[in-house]
Parts: structure tokens; C-alpha cells; sequence
């Protein structure tokens, strides 16, 4: 499993902006305000030794009182909760405050690996950090989440302790005779029909399964065999919209399905075909696509409607989810147990196409063959030459391109090349990565 790291402190001391930079995004909104966040934020770690997961918080006020601040606080100790390593913020220009000694005190008492940030240490030495000793949270480290400074040091001594887990599956594969247990993570809203899913495909009541949303709180775990293969299903809790997420459990298992979807090697959407696909549908298969993994979209209860009804919802099927036309889509009734052979056939198949090996050779000849049909559009008064492809990598499929001038291949043009490299070599089910390499060669005619 990912390692959890949260970021709690008081309102406004940049936990906002570290988190955009250990994920290296943009995600949270940074503004000089105090409060601008209120719900926890997920994110993957980009910035450190090894993968992680963090969580950025709201302002945390550890004494109780009402209203958007009481929710904020509840946020905040869900998320220490649910966390491995905790990076308590503060800021080195205000001070230590009696803020951040409540918040210190509460700290002591959750069994956490807590780290001491003070951040905002820009061009302060460290005499900045001698108050900060007073929180009696050991080292207070000095950092500078907007410009870098201290952050990197600070992960690797949080994280120093935490194994950078290897790829099982890719163990696996230095025999391939062996029985590989395929570990499939069914994700989706609540109510969807994951947990009826899986006990239509193990023949049996092993889950609960009732007509009210959030029934699976936690991320369970069946072993079973299909077709004579085993396979680990992972029945997930429902993801659904952050403001109407209000039970404290419910909360606390979003993180272990983030954690699923990770460590799975197919994701299987669930979608119920009654009440249409909603915006968070497309939010979880975003989530999915960039964590890699390959992909299969179940579309549950299609028994329920009528032929109309069938045409509507594959017309809305097209326009949400356009950016998994890679994906297969199977039409399934968990109830009446139909269409599960075409669904656990897809899921074997996305399976393949991730781990797929494709020699350089005919990479490079379908490369070749591609840019025959459709040469890429001329850029700067010359057109980008494509000499050669080979394959940089599996679990999802990696592409890597090289050329000259090809910094100036547009996205339209590159979705042409995984399209066409995603029929010739038979890649459904799986994300496919296209990168592109320029090496500058003065003896080369680019015209």
C-alpha cells in the first residue's frame, strides 16, 4: 500500500501550496486568505524517493466550535486518521502561536510520525526555528513550500522508513508459466452494483448487497477463480461528490480506494445505466486513466431499460466519457448474472494489452507505416521527422518516439499515433503513453 501523508496546520500557512508542489500540480486553489480550503484534497506524491499519497486539510482547530469551522476541524482529523506520516505546518514569519500549540497537543495524542514544518523560511536562518522547539514535537524543520527549499531533505527523512513496494506482477512474469492471481478493483458511485457484481461472479452472498448507498464502508478483498484463473476482486467503497459526503466513515474509506485503484492491475467502472452517468463517474475514470491502470466500464442494470432508453444512454456514453474510448464498454445485469463472460474476457484482455511486449522492429515499421498515411503538420517552416520507436516501458504501455524536430507534434497528431498504435498492436483496455524525442542534428534536412 502507498504511504499516507497529511498536511495539517493552522489556516493560511501554505499547506496548500506544498501540496501542489509535492504533487506537482495545481490542484489546490492558493490564495493569501485564511480558510480557502475546507474539504481534504487528494493527491499523488510526485516530489520524493518513493510513491505516496497525500492529503491536503483545512484550517485545523483542535477545540470544537460550530458551523464550516467544526466541519473543517472533522476533515482535518480524518485525515491525521487515515495517515501514515503527518507534516505539521507552521509559518516562521508569524511565530509560534497558541494556535499551533493546541493543534500540537492534539498531535501527541493520535500515535502519528509527526514531522515539524516551518515553513515560509525563505532567506531565515535558523534562528527562525529555536520557538518552534517549544511544540515539543522534536526537529522543527525549516522549508519553504513555494520555492522548494527544505522540502525535498524533509521527504526523505519522512519516507526513509517506508519500502518502495515492487511491481508483483512484473515478478510474476520471469515465469510465465505461473498462475498469475489478477488483482481487479471494482470502482464506481454508490449504489452502482459492485458488491452484487462480485457475488454474481462468485456464486454466492459473500458481500453485502442493499438498495442504499454507502453500504461497503472499506475495501474487501475475495479470492476466487474464473475459467480456471484465479483472480483478488477488491470491492470498494462508493466515491461519490465531496459535498455529499458527510458521514465520518464514509470519509475515511475514500483514501483505502484511492489505495485499491493503485495497487490493482484492472479497474472495472461500474456504472448503473438507470441513473445515468454523473460528472463524478468521469472524475473516478480520470482517476483511474491517470494512475495507469487498465480499464473496463461495466455498465450495470442495462436489463432495466427499454430500447430508447438503451439509445439515450449510449449517446451520453460517448459524450462523458470520450476520453475512454480506449476502453471497453460491456453491458451487464449483476442481478440476472448476464454478461459476465464478456466482462471477465475484457478484463483478461485489458490485461494483456498493459503488460503487452512489442518488439522495436515493429514499432518502428508501424511507425513508419503510420506517418505514410498522415505525415504530421508542418511547424516552423519545416515538418518533424520520425525515424524510430521502441517501447519504454508496460503496465500502461510506453511508446517512446524519436526524431528531430518533433517538439513541435501537436496533441492532435499524437492522439493519431496512439490511435493507430492501439489497433495495429491490439491495446484495448489500456492507457497507452506516446513520448516523444528530439535529437538536434545540424546534418539533417528537416524540410
Amino acid at each position: 500500500m502507498l504511504p499516507v501523508l497529511a498536511l495539517v496546520g493552522r489556516p493560511n500557512v501554505g499547506k496548500s501550496t506544498l501540496f501542489n508542489r509535492l504533487t506537482r500540480s495545481r490542484d489546490a486553489i492558493v490564495a493569501d486568505y485564511a480558510g480557502l480550503t475546507r474539504d481534504r484534497q487528494y493527491g499523488k506524491g510526485r516530489v520524493g524517493p518513493m510513491p505516496y499519497l497525500v492529503v491536503d486539510t483545512g484550517g485545523f482547530e483542535p477545540v470544537r466550535s460550530e458551523g464550516i469551522v467544526k466541519a473543517m476541524a472533522g476533515q482535518a482529523e480524518l485525515a491525521i486518521a487515515e495517515a501514515d506520516i503527518v507534516f505539521f505546518i507552521c509559518d516562521a514569519r508569524v511565530g509560534l502561536t497558541p494556535h499551533d500549540m493546541r493543534i500540537a497537543n492534539y498531535l501527541r495524542t493520535m500515535n502519528r510520525k509527526v514531522y515539524l514544518a516551518v515553513n515560509k523560511a525563505e532567506g531565515l536562518t535558523e534562528m527562525a526555528q529555536a520557538e518552534f522547539y517549544e511544540l515539543g514535537l522534536g526537529e522543527p524543520y525549516l522549508i519553504s513550500a513555494a520555492h522548494g527549499q527544505g522540502v525535498r531533505a524533509l521527504l526523505d527523512l519522512a519516507l526513509e522508513g517506508f519500502e518502495d513496494e515492487p511491481d508483483e506482477v512484473e515478478e510474476e512474469d520471469l515465469d510465465p508459466d505461473a498462475p498469475k492471481r489478477l488483482k481487479v478493483t471494482l470502482a464506481g458511485r454508490p449504489n452502482a452494483g459492485k458488491s452484487t457484481l462480485i457475488n454474481a461472479l462468485i456464486g454466492e452472498e459473500r458481500l453485502i448487497a442493499y438498495d442504499m448507498p454507502g453500504t461497503t464502508r472499506d475495501a474487501i478483498k475475495v479470492d476466487f477463480e474464473y475459467n480456471d484463473r484465479p483472480y483478488e476482486l477488491v470491492d470498494t467503497a462508493g466515491l461519490r461528490k465531496k459535498g455529499k459526503v458527510f458521514e465520518a466513515i464514509e470519509k475515511f474509506s475514500v483514501v483505502k480506494t484511492l489505495q485499491a485503484i493503485d495497487n490493482s492491475n484492472v479497474v472495472i467502472l461500474v456504472i448503473d445505466a438507470k441513473n445515468g452517468i454523473a460528472d463524478h463517474d468521469a472524475h473516478i475514470a480520470g482517476y483511474v486513466l491517470e494512475s495507469g491502470r487498465a480499464l473496463v466500464v461495466a455498465v450495470n442494470k442495462w436489463d432495466l431499460l427499454d430500447s430508447y432508453e438503451r439509445e439515450m444512454f449510449s449517446l451520453e456514453l460517448e459524450r462523458k466519457l470520450h476520453f475512454l474510448r480506449w476502453a471497453r464498454m460491456i453491458r451487464i445485469s449483476a442481478l440476472k448474472r448476464n454478461g459476465l463472460n464478456h466482462l471477465m474476457k475484457a478484463v483478461d484482455d485489458a490485461h494483456a494489452a498493459a503488460y503487452r511486449k512489442i518488439p522495436t522492429s515493429k514499432l518502428t515499421r508501424a511507425l513508419l507505416e503510420a506517418v505514410e498515411r498522415q505525415q504530421p503538420p508542418r511547424a516552423r517552416g519545416g515538418r518533424p521527422k520520425m525515424r524510430f520507436a521502441h517501447q519504454g516501458g508496460s503496465n500502461p504501455p510506453v511508446v517512446v518516439i524519436h526524431g528531430n524536430a518533433l517538439e513541435d507534434v501537436g496533441t492532435s497528431y499524437r492522439r493519431y499515433l496512439e490511435g493507430f498504435f492501439r489497433e495495429k498492436f491490439d491495446l484495448a483496455g489500456t492507457p497507452l503513453r506516446i513520448e516523444l524525442r528530439t535529437k538536434d542534428n545540424p546534418y539533417v534536412d528537416e524540410k
